[in-house]
Order: structure tokens, then sequence, then C-alpha cells
């Protein structure tokens, strides 16, 4: 079943769920899953000039979009139903619901099992100006209203992020939907693949920013995590002014709504009333419910990252090599194959940066003789980039080599055709490949974190 046609194929969910899914039908994750016809066509992109690959980004990404006046005839229950294609038709011992986080795709893939993302990005083909959050908040008021009186099961967040999200903001309006119940599609995904007795996984990311109501069920979101803080994107700064003034805009900061109350994050964020939905129904028939509680979304990746190093040690596998993933540029396959440890930022940004910083400076853990790094490629020099000559510091931590994984540096952050190379560079540096290993269990799980001591901003209940 192909992917909806309302439905972004750019976003984390929908990437971050083709991967485990590919993984869990025995396939590899190459370009983002992109069809191979298209590879050439996208590392051609270096030999554009820096405004003709902007343009290329931008028109990509509107390609995925939908009319502002369809909203209303979308049916997400289609979403749904594509989700269930995507795995192979097997019991699972558990099947995880909720929030996205690139992480935890390779807790999953670790314990074999499938993921339900609660919230996924509907791009909606809207013209505004980037710097206008207020008016780009008017103009979404009546395409969400026609997209959440056809959809009574779920709550829509309109964000609008003109700092990593500048040049499609231009062209398309960010639609992020969340699940407020399981609905007809994953009940009976749940019924039919999950074992009897099994396990509902809550992914719960706690991660909250400030909103404005425009209705019960439809709240706008001014900014998103990435390098820019929540106050610079409401009440500005000198690095808002610079950005503003790089970029030729007419104003010096962002002249939004004022922020009236705190809601799960757009895109990261989890709805609590799922959960109850999920109870609900666990209760029905008679599944164990677990959660995985998380306070940002990279505060998994040093946990999955221990986990993997300590799976591959029991399988007698030296775990020398770190590969560091970027939003959805993963490969969980090929991590496994080569018996690599993988570390996921959720972008290229300072927050990022300081993430896989603290993990290589901890001094309890083995430095890494090898690490090679993936960026996410978005275009911007935003609010809060962090420079190569900075990660090339971090990447000067491993014993042996450090090395990007098919970056062409000198073009970072609009080396678009580092979508085509990342996988290809972890092929080349493998020195050896190993069979895939029988899946991880939820009590191999428990025991490794009661052997661990915990994770700061992480609780497995």
């Amino acid at each position: 079943m192909p992917i909806p046609r309302f439905l972004a194929g750019f976003d984390s969910a929908s990437a971050m769920l083709r991967a485990n899914a590919a993984f869990l039908r025995g396939e590899g994750f190459p370009s983002l899953g992109h069809p191979a016809p298209l590879r050439p066509i996208v590392r051609a992109t270096r030999l554009l000039p820096e405004r003709a690959r902007e343009m290329f980004f931008v028109v990509s990404g509107a390609t995925e979009t939908i009319s502002p006046r369809r909203t209303g005839r979308i049916d997400l229950e289609d979403v749904s139903r594509w989700v269930g294609e995507e795995y192979p038709e097997r019991r699972y011992p558990a099947i995880a619901v909720g929030s996205s986080c690139g992480a935890l795709v390779h807790l999953w893939v670790a314990l074999g099992v499938p993921w339900l993302p609660q919230t996924f990005f509907v791009p909606v083909r809207q013209r505004v100006h980037p710097d206008d959050p207020s008016g780009a908040m008017i103009r979404g008021v009546e395409p969400g209203r026609a997209l959440l009186e056809a959809n009574p099961d779920v709550q829509l967040h309109h964000m609008h992020d003109a700092n990593q999200d500048r040049l499609m903001v231009r062209a398309l309006t960010y639609f992020r939907y969340k699940r407020r119940t399981l609905g007809p599609g994953y009940e009976r995904f749940l019924g039919e693949r999950l074992e009897p007795g099994g396990t509902i996984v809550i992914s719960d990311c706690r991660r909250r920013w400030g909103t404005n109501r425009l209705g019960p069920r439809h709240v706008f979101q001014h900014g998103a995590l990435g390098g820019a803080t929540e106050e610079e994107f409401h009440h500005g700064g000198e690095r808002v002014a610079e950005y503003l003034e790089r970029y030729d805009s007419p104003v010096r900061r962002w002249y939004g709504p004022e922020p009236e109350e705190k809601s799960p994050e757009a895109e990261w964020g989890f709805e609590e009333a799922l959960a109850e939905d999920v109870e609900r129904f666990a209760r029905e028939h008679g599944y164990r419910v677990r959660r995985l509680a998380f306070d940002e979304p990279e505060s998994p990746s040093p946990l999955v990252a221990d986990l993997y190093r300590w799976w591959y040690r029991r399988r007698g596998i030296e775990a020398r090599r770190l590969y560091v993933e970027s939003f959805i540029v993963m490969e969980p396959r090929l991590v496994l194959r080569t018996g690599s440890v993988p570390f996921w930022m959720k972008f290229n940004t300072e927050t990022s940066y300081r993430a896989l910083e603290q993990y290589l400076d901890d001094g309890e853990r083995e430095p890494y003789d090898e690490i090679l790094m993936t960026l996410f490629q978005n275009g911007v020099e935003a609010v809060g980039l962090t420079k190569i000559g900075e990660w090339r510091r971090l990447l000067a931590k491993a014993r042996v080599q450090g090395d990007f994984a098919g970056l062409d540096a000198g073009s970072h952050p609009r080396d678009l055709a580092h979508y085509t190379t990342y996988d290809n560079a972890l092929r080349r540096k493998a020195s050896e490949w190993y069979p895939m290993p029988d899946s991880l269990t939820l009590d191999e799980v428990d025991g490794f974190m009661a052997g661990a001591g915990g994770y700061e901003g992480v609780r497995w209940a």
C-alpha cells in the first residue's frame, strides 16, 4: 500500500516508521527509503549553485503537499491502514505506540517489534511569509477546522518554524495531528499482530511548548525544537536579528501571538489521551502496558547506544565504531550488520551537539576507535546551527579515526546528496559483517536497565 497522498514522506514519523518496517521485512533503508532511480538526480545537486540547491529542496517538499480546499476530505484512518501494511504479517511479543524518537527506532529494532506513531505530518500547500507567524496562524484556521471536522479522534498542532524550516514554510503549512484514540486501524493491528498476553509499550516524550488555542482540538505553535530557544522565537535577541538580516527579512524579530498555554510539542510531544485509550484497550483484551517516558527527544540516545554496546559484547563483538545519526538519516539494519553502535541526534544544532559531546566525554564509557557521523541537511543556516569545525572537534574524540558519512562538509547544510551517500559510507568502513542476531526480549532490556543504574531524563516503567 503506497503512502497516503496527503502525508509527508520526509517527516520524522513516516521516515522512522518506514525504517523500522523495512528492518522487520529484512530490508535496508538506503537513501531514506527512496527509489534507486532518484539517487543519481539527488547526487547531481552537488553540481548546482547554492541558491538552486535551496530551490530543489523546496520543490521536493512541495510535491508532497495537499490543497487547503481538500483537508476536509482527508480520512486519517487511511494512515493507520498504511501503517499496518508496512509491517510483516506475523505475531509480535510487543508493539510500541506513541512519540517519534530515532534512538527508539533502534530499540524497537533490537526487540524485533513494530511501532505505531501517534503523530503524523500533513503538509498543506499555502504561501506565507516565513517571518509572519500571525499571518500563518490565520491562514491555517479554516483548513484546520475542516480537517478536524472530518476526523473527530485527533487533535491538530499547526507548527510554524521560520528558523530550521525557513525554506519550507514559504510554500507549505505544517499540520501535525496527534491521535487521541487508537482508532479502528490501530486496534485491528494490535488485535491481529500482538501475541496473546503481549505488551503494548507507550513511547512518551514529555516535551511541551507554548501554544495558542484555536479550537477544542486545535492549537498553533510558533517555533519548534532546534537551534533557537522558545524565548528567542517569542521575544527575539541578537542571534535572531543577525539571522533575519542575513536572510534579508523586513523584520529583526518575529512578532507572533503570545503563548497562552503549554501543549505537547507538535512533532515530538506525546498527547496523554492516547495512553488512556491504550490502557482501556489493554484491559479489554488482556494485554500488558509498559511506558518509556523521556524528557527530550534525544534523552534515550545514550541508553540505546549503551544497550547496543552491551548486546554486542554478549555476542562476542567488540563494538568499536559509533555511528551518529541525525533526524531521519538512519540505517538500522546496516548498523547491526556492521557491529556499529547507534547514537541518534534530532538535528544538526547546538542541543544535538551538546548531547553527543556529553555522551563522548563521559569518563565511565570506553572511548570509540571510530566515529562516523551523519548530519541532517535542511538547507538553512539557522539560529543555533553548529559549524562543521565544531563537529570535527567531536569526531577527533575517536581514538583512531573520525569522519563524516559521505557528507560534503564544505556544502553543509546544503549537501542534499548526503541523503544518498550515508549508507555506502558505513558499508565502506565495515571491516567485518555480522549475522543478524536474535531479538532481545523485554526481560533482557529490564536486566540491562537494572544494571545500568538509570539514565537522566528517561523513565522505564
